[in-house]
């Protein structure tokens, strides 16, 4: 094996254009200082339907969506991960120490799984189990702010799992000056009531904190770290940092104003990390950093979101499709979609509810995958007050169903939207300056491989071949 060990950062979704215009907006940050040393590639992703739960499983496993069929959180893993598993479960069933926190499609947990350095699964995961376990108290906060914030940010924040957090925040590594900037978060929260959209960056600035307590503390051969603080933000505020990008723009310039920096923002906080990060690596050449996003994002739509369809309700829209509370089960689901497990003998029906569901006259989208899990795409925006669904040829008012028009506060859907051209940067303490980076942009099949070669890992016949990375 080689003896060089890779920090995979996961930065969902952010482009190249993204990190250069940071760099010049913040020219003594850790990026602009430490971008001329890293090699800089552009990366492509093949899959025919773009979305993080889709083309992170490309990444990790080497195949893209025809081969791996991802589509969902919360889809059965089982028939997937014995054909083509992701990369830490290879590397580790090969002696390789692997820590993974936070990775897309990470739940469950592996049956191995103290054979890992640290394992913590994904926000979708159901359940808070974690490796060593008192990751498990960060994870059921994180999973309880998740699951309150998914579209609009909760002011609520969980008295006994936060009560939890703090007592065992020295074994988790979280730093006197986190919290120093979480309180002058919550301080400016009052002067700025808007501001508190940016609690879910402080999500992802508490779990590095206790990242990088394992890295120091378990010291893996691989390890990944995911962060979709970023992604949030651009999909919220692109228009508000790049109105140029947009022919028709409907937001007002206060809006604009109001908004303008949140993507800075949330790069700020990934600069924070970064400046960690590459401390880490210089004390500890024998790591090389690797800084992924799978695939980026781009202008899409300039239309402000004033309300959004959703599920509030699930067991009276179970119900009113027929079925009780034991004939299915929630699944996780990023929101407005919603997600549940069906039993076979109701299967049948629910589809049939499902062909019938419609809102305003228009048919709502839904997909069945394997052993009953069934996805609904909710989401419909700016509706009327009044609107009414159809369920089975009966006419319902939406609280009827189990739905609500939720109203939106900062009025943005998705501004910016997926694209396949991503980036992966690769930042080597023993590499000065880097080599020139390849012409083509990479497909995110080869990353997988090349994981596995640079770590002596036979790569199997489905992968394509090793990229020339490591």
């Amino acid at each position: 094996m080689s003896k060089r060990k890779i920090l995979l950062f996961e930065l969902n979704e952010v482009p190249l254009r993204i990190v250069k215009q940071f760099c010049g907006a913040a020219p003594g940050s850790a990026l602009a200082k430490n971008l001329h040393r890293m090699r800089q590639i552009r990366t492509q992703a093949p899959d025919s339907i773009l979305s993080p739960w889709i083309t992170w499983p490309t990444l990790h496993r080497g195949v893209d969506d025809a081969l791996h069929g991802l589509r969902f959180f919360g889809q059965d893993l089982s028939e997937v991960d014995a054909k083509y598993p992701p990369i830490w479960r290879i590397l580790a069933a090969h002696g390789i120490k692997t820590g993974v926190f936070g990775s897309l499609h990470s739940y469950p947990m592996p049956e191995d799984v103290r054979s890992y350095a640290f394992y913590m699964p994904d926000t979708f995961a159901p359940t808070p189990e974690a490796h060593p376990d008192i990751l498990g108290v960060f994870q059921d906060f994180n999973l309880t702010m998740a699951r309150k914030s998914a579209r609009n940010v909760s002011r609520d924040v969980p008295g006994k799992g936060a009560l939890q957090l703090l007592r065992a925040m020295p074994g988790l590594g979280i730093r006197a000056s986190t919290l120093a900037d979480i309180s002058r978060q919550l301080v400016s929260e009052q002067v700025h009531d808007w501001q508190r959209i940016r609690r879910r960056t402080y999500q992802s600035v508490l779990g590095f904190d206790v990242f990088m307590k394992q890295m120091e503390d378990a010291r893996p051969d691989f390890a990944t770290f995911f962060t979709n603080h970023v992604a949030s933000a651009m999909h919220r505020y692109w228009a508000a940092a790049f109105p140029g990008d947009f022919t028709e723009l409907q937001y007002d310039w206060s809006w604009v104003g109001r908004y303008r920096h949140e993507i800075e923002f949330a790069m700020s906080k990934f600069d924070g990390f970064l400046s960690r990060v590459i401390a880490f690596v210089e004390a500890n050449p024998d790591y090389v950093l690797w800084i992924a996003s799978s695939m980026g994002q781009g202008a899409a739509s300039g239309q402000p979101i004033k309300t959004q369809l959703y599920v509030t309700d699930l067991g009276r829209f179970m119900a009113c499709s027929g079925l009780g509370s034991d004939d299915w089960s929630e699944r996780p689901a990023m929101a407005p979609r919603t997600s549940v497990f069906v039993q076979e003998a109701k299967r049948e029906a629910f589809r049939a509810t499902l062909a019938s569901f419609k809102v305003n006259g228009a048919a709502v989208e839904w997909e069945e995958r394997n052993n009953g899990f069934f996805a609904i795409a909710m989401g419909q925006v700016n509706l009327d007050p009044s609107a009414r669904v159809e369920i089975n040829g009966q006419s319902r008012s939406l609280s009827e169903a189990g739905l609500s028009n939720v109203e939106i506060e900062d009025q943005a859907g998705s501004t910016a939207y997926h694209v396949p051209e991503g980036m992966l940067l690769v930042f080597d303490p023993r590499e000065a300056p880097p080599q020139a980076a390849p012409d083509l942009p990479l497909d995110t099949r080869q990353i997988a491989p090349t994981l596995l070669h640079h770590f002596g890992v036979p790569v199997p016949s489905y992968m394509r071949d090793p990229a020339p990375l490591a």
